[in-house]
């Protein structure tokens, strides 16, 4: 599995460890930045991960910055992205079985790496269970033109 991964400033730490985490497992990963500490706008790397998603050159994403918030907010004006900011594993399993989340949106702030760590093996390993939920997608996929 491909995983597109972007973060902020305040996202940096916890997306190199979750980052190096994944890739021991054998999963590839596009890091789309950022690649430091240095203060930089959260909807840039947004942009990025989303787009990698919609052209299919990756099959899910993670999303870090400080509370997940921003993140998600600037991710889910895509249509066809549903980003889904998750403080525990029973969130990140329901945005996959539920709401066919193809992103992940973590608070760097607010979870330690292992706790990321459990969020994200979750959703990655979680499917969606389509039937009554497959409506409600395709409805909010509708939403705002």
């Amino acid at each position: 599995m491909r995983i597109s991964m972007g973060s902020d400033h305040a996202g940096y730490e916890l997306k190199e460890k979750l980052k190096k985490m994944l890739e021991n497992e054998g999963y590839e990963i596009l890091d789309r930045g950022c690649y430091g500490e240095e203060s930089v706008d959260y909807p840039d790397y947004a942009k990025l991960v989303s787009e990698d998603i919609l052209n299919g050159l990756a099959d899910r994403g993670i999303l870090i910055c400080g509370t997940g918030i921003g993140m998600s907010m600037s991710a889910n004006k895509y249509k066809k992205i549903r980003a889904a900011l998750c403080l525990y594993p029973k969130m990140a399993e329901l945005a996959r079985k539920h709401n066919d989340a193809n992103i992940l949106v973590l608070g760097g702030r607010l979870i330690s790496p292992a706790m990321a760590k459990w969020i994200t093996d979750t959703f990655l390993k979680t499917r969606f269970e389509g039937g009554r939920h497959a409506k409600r997608v395709r409805k909010m996929e509708s939403l705002g033109g």
